[in-house]
């Protein structure tokens, strides 16, 4: 891809981190570290490789984007709202009472979304029951489910995985937000999942590997694992960071939930500023 469109996401990433720092500073509420890790997959998927129709979410032909790691809503929001879900403005709703945008995602409330997401380690089982029925019905729709390194301590995420090689699912892929930090801890602190490629490879699957943060290697990994996912099951472990895009956030177990102060809102903004278009 050329320089230009890969600075053209950039940008629009660095977009959609501020909007998840303004909405969660609004609403006094909501998990800011493993937004802001998420947020350069979210950009490659919704603004370069997922097959949409915006103005028409229910469109039969579209790509699926599961948000397993369900707390990372206010990346999922500003993504949706920035490629045309809903106006822009109405992130500023987020928690609020009558608002499409739970702290939560609700598929019954919000354009785009597919799954209601929150109680961790659903993502993958469902993304595998949407292929068994798009290949039942003859359909090539993709479907792309993005899991958070601490939801995959659960075991419901591996029988699901078991069960996708098992049936020779295709067109599925899973992406792990590899930030290595959960609520309370490191993930080694808690549960190390390592060694996490192996893993999945024990349970037959293609796996792939990439810099979370640089679309030069996200863009590739996801054309290549569209590419073998036509044989079976792909994931791609991306490498990222905790917080991404604000100093004194990122790596840190404390800012998974915490909202920032008025002074913190302010760098947080300020840091976000001077990154725009930066590599």
């Amino acid at each position: 891809m050329d320089n230009k469109r890969v600075t053209e996401l950039e940008r629009i990433a660095n977009d959609i981190r501020t909007e998840v720092v303004k909405s969660i500073y609004r609403a006094r509420s909501g998990h800011l570290g493993g937004s802001l890790s998420a947020t350069d997959l979210l950009t490659a998927l919704y603004f370069e490789k997922m097959r949409l129709k915006p103005e028409e979410p229910d469109w039969q032909g579209r790509d699926r984007f599961i948000l397993s790691k369900g707390h990372a809503g206010p990346a999922l929001y500003a993504t949706l709202a920035m490629r045309g879900y809903f106006p822009v403005k109405e992130l500023e709703t987020l928690r609020k009472i009558g608002s499409k945008l739970s702290g939560h995602p609700a598929c019954f409330k919000t354009p785009g979304v597919e799954m209601t997401s929150g109680s961790l380690g659903h993502g993958l089982s469902v993304g595998l029951g949407m292929r068994l029925a798009g290949r039942a019905k003859g359909e090539d729709y993709r479907v792309f489910v993005l899991l958070g390194d601490g939801e995959i301590q659960e075991g419901q995420v591996w029988e699901a995985a078991m069960a996708a090689a098992q049936f020779k699912i295709n067109n599925l892929i899973a992406i792990v937000d590899y930030n290595r930090v959960q609520l309370d801890g490191t993930v080694d602190e808690i549960m190390e999942v390592e060694p996490l490629a192996d893993k999945w490879r024990a349970f037959n699957w293609e796996v792939l590997q990439a810099d979370g943060h640089n679309l030069n290697e996200i863009l590739p990994a996801l054309d290549q694992a569209i590419e073998r996912s036509q044989q079976g099951p792909v994931v791609i472990i991306a490498r990222t960071v905790k917080g991404k895009g604000v100093s004194f956030m990122e790596g840190k177990a404390d800012w998974h939930g915490k909202v920032p102060t008025e002074e913190e809102f302010r760098q947080a903004l300020a840091e976000l500023d001077r990154q725009d278009g930066v590599s």
